[in-house]
């Protein structure tokens, strides 16, 4: 039985989710992984299903509510509600006047974060290894891939509310980058800064049921490959490095990451490579200090467990 200290945890565990995934190219699902929920919140999601609605339409409240995890996941989506509300100007402003140092603050978050979740994996085994390059790959194409223009008719909006939802939860893949792609990033973000309802429960009903199938697939690539999964997902981080990497020049409607150093562009970035190495190292630093205090905290429960 958790206590309300821990579900205030689960809360601030929700705003750092929330404040990823409003930044494209930055996962939730990252942020999920390495505080130690991911599973419990791809399994919490998958728990919405048939036998709930039958306990919550049978009236037996207490039993559909324990079923769903409920406590765990309104504590969370609460984080995510406050995250998404109070960071999108937040955000908005430093992508537009800071944007060196918050990208490489998320490229250090990412490399770190990759390595934690590759040092129990062995990738001397063929299928890890292929898996891990699998990832990569796609998350790198993900990346690369340019904008396009859509429609901003509601039917349109609901479908990357599920489509963007899905990408939220892999880590590696943002679903505002998802939303970049499909033409609906800054649609969303100033729904969300000028508080347009219609638009944001539209985009919500079309998360609510891309969410909802999408984690039973996923649940059950965790429970049958396991390791291979996480491989992937790890590649799909690794992948994701493009579209974080600081130094990225604008070609027409693509931005493309290119080498600081190089002579003809160095008057466009000169004096920010230390201050990109700085933020770089204080992103890794923050992911390895909560891997390092999540993997502690686990040693103890595993060793109470066996007392």
């Amino acid at each position: 039985m958790r206590k309300f200290s821990s579900y205030a945890m689960i809360t601030v565990k929700g705003i750092g989710m929330g404040a990823a995934d409003v930044i494209p190219g930055v996962s939730g699902g990252t942020i999920a992984f390495l505080t130690g929920i991911y599973e419990e919140l791809i399994n919490s999601i998958k728990s919405v299903n048939t036998q709930a609605f039958r306990l919550l339409f049978t009236g037996r409240i207490k039993m559909f509510w324990n079923h769903i995890n409920g406590t765990f996941l309104v504590s969370l989506i609460l984080g995510i509600a406050i995250s998404f509300f109070s960071l999108a100007r937040l955000m908005q402003y430093l992508m537009a006047n800071e944007p060196i140092p918050l990208w490489s603050f998320f490229f250090g978050l990412i490399i770190a974060s990759a390595i934690l979740i590759l040092k129990d994996i062995d990738l001397t085994k063929v299928k890890n290894a292929i898996a891990l390059l699998l990832g990569t790959a796609a998350g790198a194409t993900i990346c690369l891939v340019s904008p396009t223009e859509t429609p901003d008719q509601l039917w349109f909006i609901f479908i990357c509310g599920a489509i963007a939802i899905c990408a939220m939860i892999l880590p590696g893949i943002s679903g505002s980058f998802i939303l970049l792609l499909l033409g609906k990033y800054e649609y969303m973000l100033k729904a969300l800064t000028d508080f347009n309802l219609t638009a944001i429960l539209v985009f919500v009903a079309g998360a609510a049921i891309g969410i909802v199938s999408f984690s039973h697939f996923l649940s059950w690539l965790l429970r049958k490959y396991h390791t291979a999964t996480i491989s992937a997902l790890a590649g799909i981080m690794i992948g994701s490095l493009l579209k974080v990497w600081p130094w990225q020049l604008q070609i027409g409607e693509v931005s493309r990451p290119v080498m600081p150093f190089q002579p003809d562009l160095q008057p466009l970035f000169s004096g920010h490579i230390g201050l990109a190495v700085l933020f770089a190292v204080i992103g890794a630093a923050l992911v390895l200090v909560l891997g390092l205090t999540a993997s502690r905290k686990q040693k103890m429960m595993d060793s109470e467990k066996l007392q």
